[in-house]
């Protein structure tokens, strides 16, 4: 990572859109699926963390813009330990879930590898560092979501084969 300063704040929505011509047909096309037409994969994702979680749109885009944040700055900084909150795992899990969308995010800014949690969380101030990764990758941070889960880590186990 260039410590030189950033002048461009990374959009996890470009980030996520772009991975739409990657995204392959499994048991059908996800984006032909009802709700899904002519919709971004942004938006899609958006739909789904409404459906599942009661949120209001709001909160959904926060935390859906904090997990692509995350993910890719996990698959980006493998040289880096990092982990999530309970809050922003939420989104993390929708795009894990969407797994014709997981696996062409894996495809595009991971090499093809794959997600590997640990069983338990870490109590050691992880997440707030974690945070500071993520701005230090050209994200901006949401502060109060990881705040709110700042000592309480979901972590994911870098260290093992195909894992972020």
């Amino acid at each position: 990572m260039s410590t030189a300063v950033r002048t461009r704040t990374r959009d996890p929505r470009i980030a996520l859109n772009a991975v739409r011509p990657h995204i392959r047909d499994y048991t059908y096309n996800v984006l032909e699926s009802p709700g899904s037409v002519g919709v971004t994969i942004w938006e899609r994702e958006i739909k789904l963390l409404m459906r599942d979680n009661v949120m209001v749109r709001d909160m959904a885009e926060r935390i859906l813009g904090q997990a692509v944040a995350y993910t890719l700055t996990a698959m980006e900084r493998r040289d880096v330990h990092i982990g999530v909150g309970k809050t922003v795992d939420i989104g993390v899990h929708q795009l894990i879930l969407d797994t014709p969308v997981h696996f062409a995010l894996c495809d595009v800014y991971n090499g093809g590898k794959h997600h590997a949690p640990l069983i338990e969380r870490r109590r050691d101030g992880l997440v707030g560092r974690t945070a500071d990764v993520i701005r230090e990758n050209g994200f901006a941070v949401d502060d109060e979501l990881w705040a709110v889960d700042g000592a309480d880590c979901s972590p994911c186990d870098d260290k093992v084969p195909d894992s972020h």
